[in-house]
């Protein structure tokens, strides 16, 4: 109770300066990126209530191991919050200002203005020695990453207070190690600020408790590239004399739960590599549970990598060993448990998706797939398409490789979407909506997405609304009657190559695209003939008031 007390009046006292370079290892480990570095930092500081009074950071071209003077190099600060660059040329010339603002900030320190230091790759007998000097003759705390300039900011007194190497860190947890430490230091409660864009979120944007970054729709949409690969190869494999692509096509399918647990504990545990290595080792783990037992062992993965960082660093681990042990432990005990004990049950749920599909389309296949494309334009209008349809999808293709509602999204949504904004293109109301309508046909043929681009037109009038769903329908029912499976997110001209029934595909992409096109121009040349017809009609009667009467 008395640390949380603190908080309030303390924590928004405490003034923190960065100083330090890119260094040499540092360099590969986020030092690469001064403005994401600077901003973890900044978010990480403002969720323990700490003000970033001041960054002093030299960023060079390459790794500081032996590098040359003349090596182009940049000065960092902040201005308003934000990083910025101050000064850029060689590494000479940009160390020369770095050591007049060491100057400045020595004064500052002495003057009182300063409540602690972190010091990342730091050179405390150069660049940096005036304000270290000073940071220890008055007893400010400082943390700290980089072996040898610790080791030296040590020799000159430097009071730290939490230090550790760089190897194994990423700027998010090392910027947590950092604030950690000095909260700690402090007596000031701190809950990690993780999830979101670091680079440009605000500072409360990850302060809720990792269980909330559970997103099904996110962790799947980020996800569609490796399924999408396993189309590819799947369809390759067709072609004549690629027939060695079958095992690799057998390795993509086991390998998909280990890409969807990677970007699933990645997203929940909100700490970038940490979180990835973690999500790859429980997925590895989880692949006898299939895609489900990859979501689960990640989503685990990703919500003990969160509690296990907070711990190791709240119990003084090194900044290297805290990743390290989150890292191998968040991946490895969810992956266990799902190993020995839930893959059967997640592999057979999406068993029992796959089952429940093929037994609705040997029930009636021109019903099921009818219904299935009338109902996947208020699926995604609803915002349900990225929660149920966009999961059934993949967890199809993750069985077999190719799917049904591949298939109806797209005839159904992208093939009827290009009828529209095609017919738009062709006969468009207006002559702003030719161009409109333009761009969004071109995004659909050639990229296989934005089915959202005929909303102006489909939402402007109910018969374009209509016309859509009757397209998508029938196109769905001949997706039923001929059996075809195929994939999403690819151009217009490939999706046939990849479905299970090339000449169905193509007929059912066909009646689609022809019955959305042809009722779309129907009903644009009937609103142009009433609009033609309803501004002669006022003409003439503008006409018949403006004749003087005799």
């Amino acid at each position: 109770m008395e640390h949380e007390a603190t908080r309030p009046q303390e924590a928004a006292r405490r003034r923190v300066v960065v100083i330090g370079s890119s260094g040499g290892n540092l360099r590969s480990h986020g030092g690469d990126d001064p403005a994401r570095l600077i901003r973890d930092v900044r978010r990480q500081l403002d969720a323990a209530g700490f003000e970033l009074a001041g960054v002093q950071f030299v960023a060079a071209s390459s790794s500081m191991d032996g590098i040359s003077g003349t090596a182009d190099a940049q000065l960092w600060t902040v201005a308003g919050g934000e990083p910025v660059v101050e000064a850029a040329g060689t590494l000479a010339e940009v160390n020369d200002v770095a050591r007049e603002r060491d100057r400045a900030l020595a004064g500052r320190i002495r003057a009182g203005e300063v409540d602690a230091l972190i010091l990342m790759s730091a050179d405390p007998e150069d660049t940096n020695s005036q304000s270290v000097g000073a940071a220890a003759e008055r007893g400010v705390p400082a943390a700290g990453t980089g072996g040898s300039s610790i080791a030296a900011a040590q020799r000159m007194g430097l009071r730290l207070v939490s230090v550790s190497g760089t190897t194994g860190t990423s700027s998010t947890t090392r910027a947590v190690a950092y604030a950690s430490g000095l909260a700690r230091h402090w007596g000031t409660a701190y809950r990690p600020s993780l999830g979101g864009a670091s680079s440009g979120a605000s500072p409360d944007a990850g302060s809720e408790p990792a269980w909330r970054r559970i997103s099904i729709r996110g962790i799947m949409v980020g996800s569609i590239p490796a399924f999408i690969a396993l189309a590819l190869v799947l369809a390759a494999g067709k072609i004549p004399g690629l027939d060695a692509l079958a095992p690799v096509f057998e390795l993509l399918i086991a390998a998909l739960p280990v890409v969807v647990a990677a970007v699933a504990a990645r997203r929940v545990s909100g700490l970038d590599e940490v979180g990835l290595v973690a999500g790859a080792v429980a997925g590895i783990l989880s692949q006898e549970g299939g895609i489900l037992g990859g979501l689960v062992g990640g989503v685990l993965a990703g919500l003990l990598a969160a509690q296990l960082i907070r711990w190791t660093l709240a119990l003084r681990f090194p900044a290297t060993t805290a990743n390290i042990v989150t890292g191998a432990l968040a991946g490895l005990l969810p992956g266990l448990l799902v190993y020995f004990v839930l893959a059967p049950f997640t592999s057979l749920l999406g068993d029992g998706v796959k089952l429940g599909i093929e037994w609705a389309l040997d029930v009636s296949p021109i019903l099921a797939g009818a219904l299935a494309g009338v109902v996947i334009w208020p699926a995604i209008i609803g915002g349900v398409y990225h929660s149920v349809i966009l999961p059934l999808v993949l967890l199809e293709m993750g069985e077999k490789g190719h799917s049904f509602f591949g298939a109806i999204d797209m005839v159904a949504l992208i093939m009827v979407s290009l009828g529209i904004t095609l017919a738009n293109t062709i006969r468009p109301r207006t002559s702003g909506e030719r161009a409109l309508a333009g761009s969004g046909a071109t995004v659909n043929f050639f990229f296989g997405t934005f089915a959202e681009a005929s909303y102006p037109f489909m939402f402007g009038d109910r018969r374009i609304f209509a016309s859509a769903l009757v397209a998508a329908m029938a196109g769905g029912a001949v997706v039923g009657v001929t059996g075809a499976e195929a994939t999403a997110y690819l151009p217009a001209v490939v999706a046939p190559f990849i479905a299970t029934n090339v000449l169905g595909m193509v007929l059912a992409m066909a009646t689609s695209f022809l019955l959305a096109l042809v009722l779309t121009l129907l009903v644009n040349g009937a609103a142009t003939r009433r609009a033609r017809r309803d501004a002669e009609a006022e003409i003439a009667a503008a006409d018949e008031v403006a004749q003087p009467r005799t």
